[in-house]
């Protein structure tokens, strides 16, 4: 695909994330440019869900890259570099055994040390400036979960409110007004002063994706937002979410809904094994898919 002349608003790099010996990402790369709607698809247990968390840094990465907004949030490529040295030392003594010279081998086991000191002064030098910085990000980048995760004891006023008011230090006043413009947006103004065991699914979700908006982000992450909802609520969710793709908000989302990344997504990736099997436009991916897992995967869902 072609990508924009601009500069991604989001970058990802050689990312990995494993959990002991269980690698769930496994070098993914992705540039996510201003006014992208990407749909993420893929079988169950597949990463879908470890790599949106990992974009906000919900989850650490094990490995990679993650650059927002031109600046680094993540880096941690000291991983692969041990991998490397690991598989030296085998060779090196694989070598020995045999009686073979080693010196070449040697010398590059010193550059790699000398490779890994380097990138662990900068990783750490990062490190320390996103945990001063984090909170920044993630106003800036929504994220909205399968649950709802609302706060049962606050009104749905409060709970839009909470965070402006804590965070971006707005004005209890300012930070009403807005959580009802927005709330009129998704059809719930009336509701502003329920509480969340009140509502349908639908609507914990639609107010969900309110308290991210009020936080005005970049960028908003949707992992699975319809999964929890009854079919009949799923379609008051997507129209939210296809309204705010016209608005031109960047937007990432792990759905299983085919219709709504064929109709709504620009771009459409499939996630099979912790890594990008395909990536293309909606007509391409569901009308000439290239990769054999992907094939199988569409027959089956759609």
């Amino acid at each position: 695909m072609k990508e924009p002349n601009s500069a991604p608003l989001l970058q990802v790099k050689s990312l990995c994330k494993q959990f002991n010996e269980n690698k769930v990402l496994n070098g993914i790369d992705l540039n996510i440019y201003r006014g992208d709607v990407i749909a993420i698809i893929g079988p169950s247990g597949c990463g879908k869900s470890t790599f949106l968390r990992c974009l906000n840094l919900l989850e650490t990465p094990s490995a990679g890259e993650i650059i927002f907004q031109d600046e680094h949030i993540f880096k941690l490529y000291s991983l692969y570099t041990k991998e490397e040295i690991k598989a030296l030392k085998a060779e090196i003594k694989q070598a020995k055994a045999n009686g073979n010279p080693t010196q070449e081998l040697e010398a590059k086991i010193t550059a790699l040390y000398t490779k890994l000191k380097e990138q662990k002064a900068e990783e750490k030098l990062i490190f320390k400036l996103t945990n001063k910085t984090i909170d920044t990000h993630r106003q800036k980048i929504g994220m909205v979960f399968q649950q709802f995760n609302l706060f049962p004891n606050l009104t749905i006023m409060g709970n839009i409110t909470l965070a402006p008011v804590k965070l971006k230090k707005m004005s209890k006043e300012q930070a009403e007004q807005k959580a009802l413009e927005l709330l009129d947006k998704v059809g719930l103004r009336d509701r502003a002063n329920d509480y969340p065991s009140s509502l349908s699914g639908g609507m914990k979700q639609r107010v969900a994706i309110v308290r991210a908006l009020a936080m005005e982000p970049e960028i908003m992450l949707f992992d699975e937002p319809t999964s929890a909802l009854d079919p009949e609520m799923v379609g008051e969710v997507l129209k939210v979410m296809s309204d705010l793709a016209k608005e031109g908000m960047t937007m990432v989302v792990v759905t299983h809904e085919m219709g709504f990344a064929r109709e709504v997504a620009n771009r459409i990736l499939f996630i099979d094994g912790g890594v990008i099997k395909e990536e293309n436009s909606p007509n391409e991916f569901f009308e000439n898919p290239q990769n054999d897992r992907l094939k199988e995967f569409l027959s089956k869902v759609l």
